[in-house]
């Protein structure tokens, strides 16, 4: 009998991770997505790493220390102690979005200072979830005498008004007026696991389309395809991608994929002239 020992490759391993809703391992799924750039990460030393900051938090807190006591210790030990927080001098690099680096430099963006923040919390026993907030992704933690909601990038506990100041600008994008007051609870809902991970990628998507770097777009594509199997926009994207770097089959495929799905978009005239000439540019 011969045993398959072939080692997954970064894809595969991150399917994976991401098949079943149910059992979502959030923190894993996170780190893994550093691999496309750093090949050699060792996904489970980096767990382990947070595991170890969970365990000197721990030591910090009576077995029966109340939810407020644990939140502000945890609050104390992330934000001041360990001194986690926003990346302001170079927002938009993409080591923002991997935790190995985050953990290691202790700066990153909204969504991966949450993503470690909320492995503590929920480590603590803390009813704590991510909130996918227009513009800026939340944490939120439900406590005997209420909600809180805290900003992942300064560990600030932030009001109603000021969250209704931060939904401005996207209610003036949006023209929401005074007529269709969204609820704010509809904007502070729970975000699934699986939609944290795909805000995650689309922060690199965003980074990588910008900088034209179509390898690093189309790894990025692969896992969002993988995650999202029927986030059709996600096809074009790739195939889009495919084309830049010349990979016209690999296009085709991809475009035409998004045009026998994508039955109402607004582009379906622009991308099937587009798969036009790259058929006759194949010919």
């Amino acid at each position: 009998m011969q045993l398959n020992l072939a080692v997954p490759s970064p894809l595969q391993y991150f399917s994976s991770l991401v098949q079943s809703d149910a059992h979502f391992p959030l923190l894993e799924a996170a780190v893994s997505l550093a691999q496309d750039e750093y090949p050699d990460l060792d996904v489970e030393q980096v767990l382990g790493d947070v595991d170890q900051l969970l365990a000197r938090l721990k030591r910090r807190l009576a077995a029966d220390a109340p939810e407020l006591q644990r939140l502000r210790a945890l609050n104390q030990f992330f934000f001041r102690d360990l001194g986690f927080g926003g990346n302001i001098n170079d927002y938009y690099d993409p080591d923002n979005s991997y935790l190995n680096t985050v953990l290691r430099t202790r700066r990153g963006i909204p969504i991966t200072l949450a993503v470690l923040w909320l492995e503590l919390a929920v480590g603590l026993g803390l009813n704590a979830r991510g909130v996918a907030f227009p513009g800026h992704f939340m944490v939120k933690i439900n406590l005997p005498k209420g909600q809180v909601v805290i900003d992942p990038f300064n560990g600030q506990s932030l009001s109603r008004e000021e969250l209704s100041e931060r939904l401005e600008p996207f209610r003036q994008r949006s023209s929401l007026g005074d007529e269709f007051e969204v609820p704010m609870g509809l904007y502070l809902q729970a975000a699934p696991p699986r939609e944290i991970i795909g805000r995650m990628l689309r922060n690199l998507q965003e980074i990588h389309k910008t900088q034209e770097d179509w390898p690093r777009l189309i790894a990025v594509q692969d896992r969002l395809i993988v995650l999202q199997p029927e986030a059709w926009p996600e096809y074009r994207e790739r195939g889009l991608a495919w084309a830049a770097q010349g990979d016209v089959a690999y296009a085709l495929a991809d475009l035409e994929t998004y045009l026998a799905h994508a039955e109402d978009a607004l582009d379906l005239d622009a991308i099937a002239e587009r798969v036009t000439q790259l058929r006759k540019g194949n010919a």
